[in-house]
């Protein structure tokens, strides 16, 4: 491993410390959210936009986001970017109503949303070779595998110690300390020449919105209601009209050319299955070791250690096994691994105990999902040449919070459907259970992806012949 000089270091810490705060802002009030249902009397439909107005705003908005990047400079932008969300989570901290805690969620959102693009690509500008790249990148996603359950441990630790507030309001002092010293730390990239694509960004983000409104609104009001088809007709004509816009307008905020790579495409398609059933199963799953299980909120969030634990364990092994095994083998097995996890999560009932019943799931489930989380995301990136370095990282994070948020809507109708309408405990760990078998489904699709994927790629001659190239050596 390369010596690294101390403001390498801090420009380093500064890139994965913001994208650790912006991923764990996803989750960091789901361990929260039985006493955010409780002071604001949310249904649980309702309940689901205090994670979805964050998720669908991030994901929506981050090609926009890369291409600002692209023309004003990412340096400019991120720090644009920590400054509002900054300023959003300490609204969310202090909202005293239901809709304004929402609302504060959305900007952090869209914060996050300008921010997030500009971190791997500056992180990829600030390498000095392959294998320099290549650590970076492997340090980059097992932040990002890792925030979302790093963001319920501290969830937990915030509600059961102090209020669940404090999991909001713990970003202002952070935040402030990166728009401080990334000036001084992080070099600006040049800027390009060229304009905003905003009916690209208006399609995507309207049309996104309109599907994940339409899911929820089926889980609360049922597939006949105006508004559930309304709104996915909707989200699905936005959505073809984007593609449509992308495809002739001079500067699209998703250049089309992206996706004539297998790997590239199989990565963000791969990427937004697994974290569609990662994200549903951290978010149920919290509802249930209170509710279900009666665990507090502090120690719900410590419940999340050994995954997490895992996610980062994995950045060690990863090279080993592709030296072993070739990455195609290593991603679908992977995969395979998540799934099974996931599926024997679904195994769970109301005289289950955190021990086996859950933590040798979650093991199971971050073992899989680190390693494959790290593959998609060298995948994402493959071969992208300068030009669309920024539109190439915005997409891997569009796959992730977008996946994320359409996986919690869709489940959400799934544990509606199997509570069968009824509220006892018996109900709710019907529906606990009928979700994780969903996120199974998600993860059987996702298997079936990456095994076309691998065979597709292989024959392209696309992955490279030395596993070195991808995952350095410590």
């Amino acid at each position: 491993m390369e010596e690294t000089s101390p403001p390498r270091r801090i420009a380093l810490a500064l890139i994965l410390g913001s994208q650790l705060m912006l991923t764990l802002d996803t989750s960091i009030i789901t361990t929260a959210l039985p006493h955010v249902q409780r002071q604001f009397d949310f249904s649980q439909a309702a309940l689901s936009w205090v994670q979805n107005a964050y998720v669908l705003a991030f994901g929506g908005l981050l090609l926009l986001g890369a291409r600002a990047g692209d023309l004003l400079g990412r340096r400019r932008v991120f720090v644009a970017g920590i400054a509002l969300f900054t300023l959003a989570s300490l609204a969310a901290g202090l909202a005293p109503t239901g809709p304004l805690l929402i609302i504060a969620r959305a900007v952090q959102g869209v914060a996050a949303s300008l921010a997030v693009p500009s971190t791997l690509a500056l992180l990829v500008s600030g390498s000095r070779s392959a294998a320099d790249r290549a650590r970076l990148i492997a340090l980059y996603s097992a932040v990002i595998g890792a925030g979302g359950s790093v963001g319920i441990v501290i969830g937990g630790v915030f509600t059961d110690l102090l209020s669940w507030r404090w999991g909001l309001l713990v970003n202002v002092p952070i935040g402030i300390a990166i728009v401080s010293l990334a000036p001084r730390f992080l070099a600006e990239t040049p800027r390009s020449s060229g304009n905003f694509d905003l009916g690209g960004a208006l399609t995507s983000v309207l049309g996104m919105t309109g599907l994940v409104f339409g899911f929820i609104q089926a889980a609360e009001k049922g597939w006949g209601d105006p508004t559930t088809y309304g709104s996915l007709a909707v989200g699905v004509v936005l959505l073809v009209t984007f593609v449509l816009i992308e495809r002739v307008v001079a500067e699209p905020i998703t250049p089309l050319r992206l996706f004539a790579s297998v790997e590239r495409s199989g990565a963000y398609a791969g990427r937004f299955l697994i974290v569609g059933g990662n994200f549903a199963v951290f978010y149920f799953l919290s509802q249930y070791l209170q509710e279900v299980l009666h665990l507090s909120a502090l120690e719900t969030g410590f419940a999340f250690v050994p995954v997490t634990g895992m996610f980062f364990a994995m950045v060690y092994v990863v090279r080993p096994l592709l030296e072993r095994f070739g990455r195609p083998v290593l991603l679908v097995a992977s995969i395979a691994v998540a799934l099974v996890g996931t599926w024997w999560l679904s195994l769970i009932g109301t005289g289950s105990s955190y021990f086996p019943d859950v933590v040798l799931p979650l093991l199971v489930i971050g073992v899989g999902q680190g390693i494959a989380i790290i593959l998609m995301t060298n995948g994402g990136v493959a071969g992208v040449e300068p030009r669309d370095a920024g539109a190439a990282s915005g997409l891997v994070n569009v796959a992730h919070q977008v996946g994320g948020s359409l996986g919690i809507a869709i489940l959400t109708i799934v544990f509606t459907h199997g509570t069968g309408g009824g509220t006892s405990l018996d109900d709710r760990t019907a529906g606990f259970r009928d979700a994780f078998t969903g996120a199974t489904v998600f993860f059987v699709v996702a298997l079936v992806l990456g095994i076309v994927v691998a065979i597709g790629t292989a024959r392209s001659k696309r992955y490279p012949a030395n596993a070195a190239d991808l995952v350095p050596a410590e």
